[in-house]
């Protein structure tokens, strides 16, 4: 089969050309589409179902949510393993997929599984999925350089208006917002005034969410004119809270600022985050995207954030806490440069050896044309150029060029035995 093969590329050497320009031409195309990372992707195919509960201790969580929800996602098609974990007020449930199963399959099917072990849960407790991401998403940390506003009034700029503007870049699964205070309105009941006015703490909170709310109404015409009514009643300060009456004790409204006080605090906080021992801040993490293109979404992250600092308050910037995307040029020019001086390096030697510039012309440019195979080859099987995958091209080079270097000199070899039979033949 093989002497068949080098018979007929040596009688149509012109075809054999044209199909490794063709491979080549392909190569580079694939090579500007391949997707560039740091590292390499080794996570698991997973999805992760998420449940909050707050209030709650790790065994109920164990018993109420995860142990229900575990117990439904099993037999969902192309599932290898589940494993739950419950902790104070939150469940996680990782149901990890096989390597060949598409993660938005995976996730439609979850999501569809779900919708029939919700009717199991507690009332209220709804379970949500995870960001399409992997376990290296995380390619960009940024924080708020800023002065002038207290740890609160970042948080809610961050979570209102940044977080939201950067979710709409493409390749960009998630901004999970860290540090500050969530702000909220916090009500300090006094137990001896809810006794004196006979009020249960259950009435103060129905009350507070009845009147939290904003209904509608019938339309009217009148004069060709058409009206509609309308309720208004969404708290706009704490003073609409304090005004809210809770009961009625003999003939006088009980209102909220009658059996406490009402105040704007944080939520309950598990940590903090400190930048280099300067401090608290308040920021983002950038999660990409399942299979993206973590150079070009960084890129696009980056000039998004330009367009979104122009409407920050004055004297508030951005500052990048951690950028893959530095990492991912110097490992990529590291080792493209590598790549360049090892071909310039092998073909010098091998026109050193040989001596035979055509003999050299057939190694050498067995180089670029492998290399722009292979990367059709990592599209195909989804692997993204990185230090690994680029690494192993380089140290292919050398296997290249042996094979080369062999098929040379064994046709060298056949040609002088070919010749010195030949005069042989004549002399005799």
């Amino acid at each position: 089969m093989i002497p068949k093969i080098i018979s007929w590329s040596l009688k149509n050497r012109y075809i054999v050309l044209l199909l490794a320009a063709g491979l080549f031409a392909w190569g580079i195309m694939n090579v500007k589409k391949n997707p560039i990372d740091a590292i390499p992707d080794l996570s698991e195919n997973q999805v992760i179902v998420f449940t909050e509960w707050m209030g709650r201790s790790p065994q109920i969580m164990e018993d109420q949510v995860t142990y229900p929800l575990v117990s439904n996602l099993q037999g969902i098609p192309k599932v290898k393993n589940i494993r739950g974990t419950s902790m104070f007020g939150m469940s996680f449930v990782y149901v990890i997929f096989d390597d060949d199963a598409d993660i938005y399959w995976a996730r439609t099917r979850v999501l569809e599984r779900l919708n029939y072990a919700q009717r199991l849960l507690p009332n209220g407790v709804t379970p949500a999925l995870g960001p399409d991401g992997t376990g290296v998403g995380h390619i960009f940390w940024y924080t708020l350089d800023t002065k002038n506003l207290d740890l609160g009034e970042q948080r809610a700029l961050q979570d209102w208006y940044i977080k939201l503007a950067l979710q709409t870049v493409p390749g960009v699964s998630e901004v999970s917002s860290f540090g500050g205070f969530e702000k909220q309105y916090q009500l300090i009941v006094d137990p001896v005034k809810l006794q004196f006015y006979n009020v249960s703490l259950m009435d103060v909170m129905n009350k507070v969410r009845a009147n939290n709310n904003d209904v509608g109404g019938r339309k009217f015409e009148m004069s060709d004119m058409a009206y509609i009514i309308r309720g208004l009643g969404y708290i706009k300060n704490k003073e609409d809270i304090e005004s809210i009456g809770v009961a009625n004790y003999k003939g006088i409204p009980v209102r909220i600022k009658d059996i406490g006080t009402v105040q704007m605090g944080g939520d309950l906080r598990l940590g903090i985050f400190d930048e280099n021992g300067e401090g608290e801040v308040v920021g983002g993490i950038v999660v990409m995207r399942y299979g993206e293109n973590a150079d070009k979404v960084i890129d696009a992250v980056k000039e998004k954030m330009k367009d979104v600092e122009k409407g920050l308050p004055e004297g508030i910037t951005f500052k990048i806490a951690y950028d893959r995307g530095e990492l991912i040029k110097a490992s990529v020019s590291n080792i493209k440069s590598r790549l360049i001086e090892e071909m310039a390096v092998v073909a010098l030697i091998v026109i050193i050896f040989l001596f035979h510039w055509r003999s050299a012309l057939s190694i050498i440019i067995q180089i670029p044309i492998t290399i722009a195979v292979s990367f059709i080859l990592l599209n195909m099987l989804g692997i993204s150029s990185n230090i690994m995958s680029l690494t192993g091209i380089a140290l292919a080079i050398g296997v290249i060029v042996d094979n080369g270097i062999i098929m040379s000199e064994n046709a060298y070899r056949h040609l002088s035995d070919w010749h010195k039979n030949r005069s042989q033949n004549l002399n005799s």
